[in-house]
């Protein structure tokens, strides 16, 4: 049962300057989106969250705010039909096939910029399956840097070119990132070789958050999804990039193309760990943080996907596409992820901006099941609605509603709250990344970030993050701060002094 605790907040008058809404009301709390309880999901009222999402969705137009350079093919999903017995989805039924539209990207970066640029891989997958389209949107990368939606315009913003110079600069998001130590992890996968991904044939997937599969009776586990190429996995090192993109920029979105057209069709198996809802305080992490993997956690293989067709218009089929998490269907919800909450709202609400409120009218992104609902009229409207009844219930033209559909019940407990999850173990899975790296690789790591952060001016930012990277790994942050000449003894005190 959820219980309402009225607290009663006495704040003194706003601070000249400090951070307002776009009514002008004062913030209180920038850094937490409000939830129900410590475990419950995100609530609409966050007007502050809201407004945020809003109006960052709406900073460009046309173009993707993110996820702007990228690639698309079609293909077809085959289920083993392992998932069945944990989610009520027709795509995971046994030997279903399911034709799927797949498109890679870089993220920070603009229309046209190099595919060989330092960054993460968005690998976002559409199913057209009988019961509506399953929007699987994720990254090549299995965590993120941030886990709670609030952060996330900032986050992009600071990676961003700056606004006065149209310049990428480290002394911006670094000095984001040294205040968000949960960023470690991410920063440490991203900067090592694994940030360049060879082409986008042989490249994995995730789907970095946990999902929810739900069974026929109601019954869901939580669940995360991984891609697996079939290609293998290639990375470029930086200096492998930089002879890459002196005489192809275009090169992943390429060698995708000429593949599909020798025949050569890339393949991916999807596999997906899965915890029962008793086993979430099994670990001294929260396992929805999207900046945690699951180590440990047996995987399922529920499918294999093979991509054999190239688009016959890249704008009206890669470009008009419009991938939204919020497109699910039975048998896979959201976990209580406040990132992924965030997004479920986020992502559909810009696709309606970039691409117009009837976008999943068009043929890229419309169902392959007949659409029956009340929506009417806005632009580009090409549907095909008749009759006089545009609303619900109606006894003139009844549309049924079906009990066996109903969202699964979430018991919830605590009041509403805006506070950081209880366990951030912000560092630990950071370390463990670079300790699975060969000594190459920690090498291209050290020397990929050590360029960055050496562009970094002020002291406090530079040492915060070399503390950050000293608190994951001892090794890692003393071979960053040898390669930047930095005081070791006070990058070990910082780290000391630091929470996880």
């Amino acid at each position: 049962m959820l219980v309402a605790v009225a607290i009663p907040v006495f704040a003194a008058p706003p601070m000249a300057g400090s951070l307002t809404r776009d009514n002008g009301a004062p913030v209180g709390d920038n850094q937490n989106s409000q939830t129900a309880g410590a475990d419950g999901p995100v609530l609409l009222q966050d007007v502050h969250l809201i407004q945020k999402l809003q109006r960052f969705d709406r900073e460009r137009v046309p173009e993707r705010v993110v996820h702007a350079r990228g690639a698309g093919a079609h293909g077809q999903f085959v289920a083993t039909g392992e998932l069945s017995r944990y989610s009520r989805a027709k795509v995971f039924a046994s030997a279903a096939k399911t034709p799927v539209f797949v498109r890679f990207s870089t993220v920070i970066h603009g229309n046209h910029s190099p595919e060989t640029l330092r960054d993460p891989r968005g690998f976002a997958t559409k199913f057209y399956t009988g019961e509506g389209n399953w929007d699987l949107v994720g990254n090549n990368l299995p965590v993120f840097f941030i886990r709670d939606a609030m952060k996330f315009p900032d986050m992009v913003h600071s990676l961003k070119p700056s606004p006065d110079t149209n310049l990428q600069d480290p002394n911006r998001f670094f000095d984001f990132f040294s205040h968000v130590p949960e960023a470690t992890h991410m920063l440490t996968r991203v900067y090592s070789d694994y940030g360049i991904p060879a082409n986008y044939r042989q490249m994995d997937g995730s789907g970095v958050h946990a999902y929810k599969l739900v069974d026929e009776s109601g019954n869901y586990v939580y669940a995360k999804f991984r891609w697996d190429s079939r290609q293998g996995e290639a990375n470029l090192s930086a200096a492998e990039a930089s002879k890459v993109q002196a005489s192809d920029f275009n090169h992943a979105s390429r060698d995708l193309i000429a593949a599909i057209e020798r025949r050569e069709y890339p393949q991916w198996d999807l596999y997906v760990q899965i915890l029962a809802p008793d086993q979430l305080d099994d670990f001294d992490f929260d396992p929805l943080d999207p900046t945690k993997v699951w180590p440990g956690v047996p995987e399922i293989k529920a499918g294999t996907m093979t991509l054999n067709r190239n688009p016959n218009n890249i704008f009206q089929e890669t470009e008009q596409s419009a991938f939204a998490p919020a497109n699910l269907v039975p048998g896979i919800e959201p976990s209580e992820d406040r990132l992924l909450q965030g997004r479920v709202f986020s992502y559909a609400d810009t696709q309606l901006y970039r691409v117009g409120t009837n976008a999943m009218q068009l043929p890229i992104n419309a169902p392959k099941n007949q659409v029956v609902s009340n929506n009417q009229d806005g632009s580009s409207n090409s549907g095909a609605r008749t009759g006089a009844v545009n609303y619900e219930p109606s006894r003139a033209a009844p549309k049924p509603e079906q009990p066996g559909y109903r969202s699964s019940a979430l018991p919830l407990r605590g009041s509403t709250q805006q506070a950081r999850i209880a366990k951030t173990l912000n560092f630990r899975q950071a370390g463990e990344f670079y300790q699975s790296l060969d000594q190459a690789q920690r090498n291209h790591l050290i020397a990929n970030l050590a360029g960055d952060l050496g562009q970094v001016r002020n002291d406090e930012v530079r040492y915060t993050m070399l503390a950050h990277f000293y608190k994951a790994d001892a090794e890692y942050g003393s071979k960053i701060s040898q390669a930047l000449k930095a005081d070791r003894a006070k990058v070990e005190r910082m780290a000391a002094d630091m929470k996880d």
